[in-house]
C-alpha cells in the first residue's frame, strides 16, 4: 500500500498532499514580511522623530481623551459585529458574554494579528462558553464579513470619488483605483441582494453547512461597519490637527488598513506610518504627521489592549466559575442537519 496517496481524516473525507500554496506560503509571507520591514527600517533615518516628539508633547489632554473616546467607542461598536453573528445563528451565549468576546479579540488582533485574536481566541473563549465549532466558525464569518463588507462600501465610494491620488512609485493608478472603488462597492451591494434571495438556502464548505444572514440584518452589518470605520477616520482626523479633509483622511486610513492585512506584520508596524508618509507627506509636516500615527497607535491598539487583557481575565474566570455543556445544539446547528 502507498502511504503516500490520499489519506482519510477522522471524519471520513479524503484527505491529499496539501497544496503549493499552503507549502509555500509558510516560508514566502514571513519573507515578504521582513522585506517590507527591512525597507522601512532603511527609510527610518529620513524620518523626523525629533518633531514627531515634539509634535506628541504638544497634543491637548482634553484632545486626547476625546480621541480615546472615540476609539473607544469604535471598539465598542465592533463587539457588536458578534451579536449579528449571535442573532444569525441564535446561540444561547449571553449577549454580554458575546460582546465581551468580540472587543477582547478584536483587541488582540490589532496588536498580534488576525490568527491569534480574531480566530484562535475567539475559538477558544466561544468553546469556553459552550458553542461548538460549527457555530464558532459561522459567528467568526459572519464577523468578519460585516467588518470588510462596510469596508468596501466606505473604501469603494471614496476611491471611487478619486479622494485620494496614488504615489507615482505605487502598481495602480488613479483610473485603476477608482475602477477597483466601483467594483468593491457592487460587492457590497451583491452582498444584499444575495441575502434577500437567497433566504433559507444553504451551502456545504468543506464539510460545514453555512447560509446567508437575512437581508436586513446584511443591512445592520453595512451600517454598523461602516460607522466603525468613520470613528477610526474622525479620530486620525482629530490627532491631525483638522489640516487635511476627513475624507482623504479617512481614504488614507481605509488604504493603510488593506496593506496592513496584506502584510503580515502584527499591528503592522511601520506600515501605517509608511502609508501616511507616502499620501500625506506634502499636505502635513512630517514630524506632526508622525505625531498623529504614534498617538493613534497608543489610543487605538495599545491602549484597548489593557482593556482586552482584563476583559480576558473576566471571560476566563467566568468560564470556570460557570462551565456550560458543551454538547448541547444550538437553534442554529440543530437546523442545518
Amino acid at each position: 500500500m502507498n502511504h503516500d496517496a490520499t489519506t482519510l481524516s477522522a471524519a471520513g473525507h479524503p484527505v491529499g498532499r496539501p497544496s503549493l500554496w499552503r507549502r509555500c506560503r509558510r516560508w514566502v509571507l514571513p519573507l515578504l514580511g521582513v522585506a517590507v520591514l527591512g525597507l522601512l527600517l532603511s527609510h527610518a533615518h529620513k524620518v523626523d522623530w525629533a518633531g514627531a516628539w515634539d509634535a506628541l508633547q504638544r497634543y491637548p489632554a482634553m484632545l486626547l481623551l476625546g480621541v480615546w473616546a472615540i476609539a473607544t467607542a469604535s471598539h465598542a461598536l465592533y463587539g457588536c459585529f458578534d451579536l449579528i453573528g449571535r442573532r444569525h445563528t441564535r446561540h444561547r451565549v449571553p449577549r454580554w458574554r458575546t460582546w465581551a468576546i468580540a472587543v477582547t479579540s478584536y483587541a488582540f488582533n490589532l496588536n498580534l494579528g488576525s490568527l491569534v485574536g480574531g480566530i484562535a481566541m475567539r475559538a477558544r473563549l466561544y468553546a469556553r462558553a459552550g458553542l461548538d465549532e460549527a457555530t464558532v466558525a459561522q459567528v467568526v464569518g459572519v464577523s468578519l464579513a460585516t467588518n470588510w463588507l462596510g469596508y468596501g462600501l466606505l473604501a469603494g465610494g471614496l476611491f471611487a470619488a478619486g479622494i485620494i491620488t496614488p504615489p507615482r512609485q505605487a502598481s495602480i493608478g488613479a483610473d485603476a483605483l477608482r475602477v477597483l472603488g466601483v467594483l468593491m462597492m457592487l460587492l457590497a451591494a451583491a452582498y444584499v441582494v444575495a441575502c434577500a434571495f437567497s433566504r433559507g438556502r444553504q451551502w456545504q464548505v468543506r464539510g460545514r453547512r453555512l447560509r446567508l444572514p437575512s437581508a436586513q440584518l446584511a443591512i445592520v452589518q453595512l451600517t454598523l461597519s461602516t460607522a466603525n470605520w468613520a470613528l477610526m477616520g474622525c479620530a486620525m482626523y482629530l490627532l491631525l490637527g483638522r489640516q487635511v479633509p476627513y475624507a482623504t483622511t479617512l481614504s488614507v486610513l481605509l488604504a493603510a488598513s488593506i496593506v496592513g492585512v496584506i502584510t503580515p506584520i502584527p499591528a503592522g508596524l511601520g506600515v501605517l506610518e509608511a502609508v501616511y508618509l507616502a499620501l500625506l507627506s506634502g499636505s502635513v509636516r512630517q514630524g506632526a504627521l508622525m505625531g498623529a500615527v504614534l498617538a493613534y497607535r497608543a489610543l487605538y491598539y495599545l491602549l484597548p489592549l489593557v482593556g482586552g487583557l482584563v476583559l480576558y481575565l473576566l471571560l476566563e474566570r467566568c468560564a470556570a466559575s460557570h462551565p456550560l455543556h458543551t454538547g448541547a445544539d444550538t437553534p442554529w446547528r440543530a437546523q442545518t442537519r
